[in-house]
């Protein structure tokens, strides 16, 4: 396991989403960086303080997003979110940038002292929302070595949600998850088919039981179905549920949190 993933050690750890708000430059930007790294900051204690395992940042706020490539700007404002993220949570931090943008999270990631990314389109293809995205595992790999950032490890999502995998329909998820351990992945993520919708549970142990590299879950865990997940992957990220009414792109509930996170402890401990 690569040293920067320990925290998933044992099984079903939980990495808490913060979706920051709409970075500068995008359609929806309210004028305020500021104030994106003050409610990032925030979030991340609340987590903190429900005991929650690893958290991972991510522009999803950024609508429509641009396919592979973005701004210096988001680039930038993605590395100050995550050490903000970072910083008042205290626990190993997660970056994401939206759609594809691998190599820019992995510079944030560095420049932040981030311990991972989730990556998109690390193997195959497929067409988002955002068009035809391709594999980026080869240059991905390339660049972690150029500029010195092989302590960042690397999550991969597999047949990712919000995509259509008709080009790759006769490799199946299980082949997919192969190919993304051969091409050194350092995890690989399974999802459902959006946010917030449930992964596949036998999607998930067909996985698990094919690599050996930590999986996790990606989409739809909640408070009333985290016991199915929960002994089967490595790590469960979460963050439709921890939002008011459950919706993503509403600010987090601490409420919501800490009974998440007492279900998951009173799992845990029946489970030992």
């Amino acid at each position: 396991m690569h040293p920067a993933l320990d925290f998933l050690n044992r099984p079903g750890r939980i990495l808490a989403m913060i979706h920051v708000g709409a970075l500068p430059g995008t359609p929806q930007y309210a004028g305020s960086l500021a104030a994106i790294l003050e409610r990032a900051a925030a979030e991340a204690a609340v987590y903190r303080a429900a005991g929650v395992d690893a958290l991972l940042v991510e522009n999803m706020h950024d609508v429509p997003y641009l396919n592979r490539t973005v701004g210096p700007e988001i680039t930038a404002a993605m590395t100050v979110a995550a050490q903000a993220a970072a910083r008042a949570g205290g626990l190993p931090t997660g970056v994401q940038i939206l759609a594809g943008a691998n190599r820019e999270a992995l510079a944030a990631a560095l420049a932040a002292g981030c311990a991972f990314i989730r990556a998109e389109g690390f193997v195959f293809g497929h067409i988002a929302d955002e068009g035809y995205i391709d594999a980026c595992a080869g240059e991905l790999l390339r660049y972690r070595r150029a500029i010195g950032a092989e302590a960042v490890a690397i999550l991969a999502d597999v047949k990712k949600k919000h995509s259509s995998h008709a080009v790759t329909a006769d490799v199946d998820i299980v082949e997919t998850a192969r190919a993304a351990e051969f091409f050194a992945a350092d995890g690989v993520i399974v999802t459902g088919v959006a946010t917030a919708r449930e992964t596949n549970p036998e999607e998930l142990a067909a996985v698990r039981g094919a690599v050996g590299v930590p999986v996790l879950v990606g989409s739809g865990v909640t408070e009333a179905n985290v016991d199915r997940y929960l002994p089967h992957a490595h790590g469960l990220i979460v963050g439709s549920h921890f939002k008011a009414d459950g919706r993503w792109d509403r600010p987090v509930n601490a409420d919501r949190v800490r009974r998440f996170m007492d279900r998951v402890r009173a799992l845990r401990e029946r489970g030992r």
